[in-house]
């Protein structure tokens, strides 16, 4: 991944992230990144050269929405604040907890958003530390005051088939194909099916939605620093979510500013 995402090209990326107005100045840093990458292997490193950019693209494109600080007329374009947040904003953040007699929740214990991708509920947070080694249930905090775990988070989910949904990863690798179900639901592969794994619930097939117009921009501009074509069905609009149960799917929830 060192090779695609040097640490020139992250800080172009994330040109915005140690600003003195973003909450999360000074946590991301590249060498947390890489330690993430390469204890996931294939991420970022599978198929051709376009395929790998296109991936990297996407899930800094999709972690930037959900941790973006950026607003219409900011400096540089709105799409160049990715990564000024840590936790979900809110006074106070919601508590996220589901019954789960896998999963139970700790005394005092909030699962709000954390880290690049918002992680979020008590039953993420709990199969997240048990991929990638952390007491998610007892110490969620941890994501966000330890950035090599903020973004094994990340990238476990982006990793991570929980089905009906396929892998972000497969998605963007060309590992994907759309049964017969996902044609009839409009699902085509493409960065919209990723956008659909994440939160096609509330933003999908529902014409255009500025959520994912903000997830498409992100994605377009990460793919001109890479130097890659976007490739085709970038958006969700006609895309029917996929199905899924609340306990079992992750609920991610973008950074409110």
């Amino acid at each position: 991944v060192s090779s695609v995402i040097t640490e020139s090209i992250f800080n172009d990326l994330l040109k915005h992230r140690n600003d003195a107005g973003c909450k999360a100045k000074g946590f991301y840093s590249y060498d947390a990144f890489i330690a993430a990458a390469n204890a996931f292997p294939g991420f970022g490193t599978t198929g051709d050269l376009t395929s790998q950019k296109r991936e990297l693209a996407a899930f800094f494109g999709q972690t930037s929405h959900e941790t973006t600080g950026g607003w219409p007329t900011a400096p540089d374009g709105p799409y160049a604040w990715g990564y000024c947040f840590k936790e979900e904003q809110g006074n106070p953040p919601g508590e996220y907890c589901q019954a789960s007699s896998q999963w139970p929740c700790a005394s005092g214990k909030r699962y709000y958003g954390r880290g690049p991708v918002q992680i979020s509920w008590n039953y993420n947070y709990g199969r997240a530390g048990k991929a990638v080694g952390f007491d998610g249930i007892n110490n969620p905090d941890i994501v966000a005051n330890d950035a090599t775990v903020s973004f094994k988070t990340a990238v476990w989910f982006w990793m991570t088939e929980q089905s009906p949904k396929p892998s972000c990863h497969n998605v963007m690798a060309g590992g994907w194909g759309p049964s017969g179900s996902d044609t009839a639901a409009g699902r085509a592969a493409g960065y919209g099916v990723v956008t659909n794994i994440i939160n096609g619930g509330l933003e999908c097939g529902k014409g255009s939605d500025s959520r994912q117009e903000d997830r498409i921009g992100f994605y377009k501009r990460y793919c001109d620093i890479l130097g890659v074509s976007y490739g085709s069905n970038l958006d969700c609009n006609s895309q029917k979510p996929f199905g899924f149960a609340a306990q079992s799917q992750p609920r991610l929830i973008k950074t409110v500013v």
